[in-house]
C-alpha cells in the first residue's frame, strides 16, 4: 500500500452539539450511536449528513459524528478531534484494508473478493465497500457517507492505483426515503446507481478455488453474499454422497460448494428467475455436470410443503424476515415454520444448515425459533456448529448490534 502523511488537525467550525448531563457514558464506552433523547439541543438543529462535534454537558469534547434524521440522531466517525477531509477518509480506508491484509483475507493482486469496509465494524457507520477483482462497489446508508463519496473514490484510487478498475455506487435502495428501521429514517436523498470511476464487465471472482460471476448492477446488495464465505466451506465438507437442497439459493454459491464436495444431486430453489440463471452460469463456470443439478424458480415457503423429496443436507439462507424490532414476533413465526418444513424433509442422519440475517433477531431468539421447530416436528436434533459472518465483516466489541448473521448446523438423529 502507498502511504501518505496525515495532515495535522486544525480548528474547524463544525456545529457543536451538547449532550444532557450523564448521557456521555455510552460514548466513553465507544458505542458509535447517539440517540436523539441524549441531546441537549433539538435534533432538528442538525442537518442530515452534517458533520458535528459532540461535547459533554461539562464542555468536554467526546466525538465527531454525522447527523441523521431519526431516533439515532448521530453516528460517530471519530472519537478523536480531527478535520474531516480527504486525508481523514484515506487513513480510515487504509486502516480497514490493512486489517484485512494482516489476517490474510485480502490481496488486491488476486482475483478474490472481500468486504473492505463494514460500517460500524470498521469505524465507518453507514458505509459498505466490497471488492470484486478490481471493482469497488460502494453502498451508502447515510447522507453523511453519501456526501463523502467523492473523497472516498479518490482514497480508493490512491490506495490501489492501476489495480482499481472501477468504482460502482449501489446506493439507490439503501438511500430510499420510505425505509425506516427502528427509528433510523434513511436519507431522503435520491441516488441513482452507476459508475463513479471507470467502467468494466461483470467480474469473475475466485473463492476457495471456485469461480463466480458477480453482477453488482442487477444483483442483490452489492452482488454477492461475502458474509457466508467461511460458512460455505462447511457445505463442501458435509456434502459428500448427499442429496442437497439449497433453498433461497440466489446465485448458487452454496450449490457450487456442495457439488465440489461430492453431492450426488443438488436442487437449487429461488423465487427469482434471474438468480436461477446466475446459478446455472456459476455451475457451468465450475465445470459441474448439468445432470447433477436441478433448478426451480419457486417460493421456498410453498415449494417445501408441496415437495415429496427427502434430502440429506438442506441449506436455509432466507432474506431478512425482520428489518425492524416491531415485527420480530411475525419473523420468529416465519423462522419456526420454514425450519419445521426443512426438518420434515431431512432423512435420518441429515444435516440442516439454517441462517438468519435479520439484525433485529438475536442469536438467542433464532436458536429458540429453531428449537421450537424441532419441538413442533418431534425431530431430535443436535447442534454441530454455531456460525456467524466472515472475518471481513468484523464486529466491534463496543457495538454488538453489528452481529447480524446467525447460523446453526444441526444433525438430525
Amino acid at each position: 500500500m502507498r502511504r501518505t502523511a496525515r495532515k495535522s488537525f486544525k480548528m474547524n467550525n463544525y456545529h457543536k452539539i451538547t449532550l444532557k448531563p450523564g448521557k456521555e457514558y455510552a460514548i466513553r464506552r465507544f458505542h458509535p450511536w447517539i440517540f436523539s433523547g441524549a441531546l441537549k439541543q433539538s435534533p432538528r438543529e442538525i442537518a442530515e449528513g452534517e458533520i458535528v462535534e459532540v461535547y459533554s454537558a461539562a464542555g468536554e469534547y467526546l466525538a465527531t459524528a454525522h447527523g441523521q434524521d431519526g431516533g439515532i440522531a448521530l453516528k460517530i466517525i471519530s472519537f478523536t478531534q480531527a478535520e474531516i477531509n480527504a486525508a481523514f477518509w484515506l487513513e480510515k480506508l487504509r486502516s480497514a484494508v490493512d486489517r484485512r491484509e494482516s489476517i490474510g483475507i485480502f490481496d488486491p493482486a488476486s482475483d478474490k473478493a472481500c468486504r473492505l469496509v463494514f460500517s460500524e465494524g470498521d469505524g465507518l457507520p453507514g458505509l459498505i465497500i466490497d471488492w470484486y477483482n478490481g471493482v469497488a462497489v460502494i453502498q451508502s446508508h447515510s447522507a453523511g457517507m453519501h456526501n463523502a463519496k467523492p473523497m472516498l473514490v479518490e482514497a480508493l484510487k490512491t490506495l490501489f492505483g492501476e489495480r482499481l478498475l472501477a468504482v460502482y455506487d449501489k446506493s439507490s435502495e439503501t438511500m430510499k426515503s420510505a425505509a425506516e428501521t427502528d427509528g433510523i429514517r434513511r436519507s431522503r436523498i435520491a441516488v441513482t446507481d452507476g459508475y463513479l470511476y471507470g467502467t468494466c464487465e461483470m467480474p469473475v471472482i475466485t473463492e476457495a478455488g471456485h469461480k463466480f460471476r458477480v453482477d453488482f448492477e442487477k444483483g442483490q446488495k452489492t452482488g454477492f453474499f461475502l458474509d457466508q464465505r467461511m460458512n460455505r466451506m462447511f457445505t463442501q465438507f458435509y456434502s459428500k454422497g448427499r442429496k442437497v437442497l439449497n433453498a433461497f439459493s440466489y446465485s448458487g454459491a452454496f450449490s457450487v460448494y456442495a457439488a465440489k464436495g461430492g453431492a450426488t444431486m443438488i436442487h437449487s430453489v429461488d423465487t427469482s428467475a434471474q438468480a436461477i440463471e446466475w446459478t446455472r452460469e456459476n455451475m457451468e463456470l465450475n465445470g459441474i455436470p448439468a445432470e447433477n443439478h436441478r433448478e426451480f424458480t419457486a417460493d421456498v415457503k410453498r415449494f417445501l410443503p408441496a415437495s415429496k423429496e427427502q434430502y440429506d443436507l438442506i441449506i436455509l439462507d432466507p432474506p431478512a424476515f425482520a428489518k425492524r424490532h416491531d415485527v420480530t414476533h411475525n419473523a420468529l413465526q416465519a423462522y419456526i415454520h420454514i425450519n419445521a418444513e426443512a426438518l420434515k424433509h431431512l432423512n435420518p442422519g441429515g444435516i440442516l444448515m439454517t441462517f438468519s440475517c435479520s439484525q433485529a433477531i438475536t442469536r438467542e431468539m433464532f436458536r429458540s425459533a429453531v428449537q421450537a421447530a424441532a419441538i413442533e416436528t418431534g425431530i431430535q436434533t443436535r447442534i454441530l456448529h454455531q456460525l456467524s459472518q466472515g472475518p471481513d465483516h468484523p464486529i466491534s466489541i463496543f457495538h454488538p448490534e453489528g452481529e447480524y448473521l446467525k447460523g446453526l448446523i444441526l444433525l438430525v438423529t
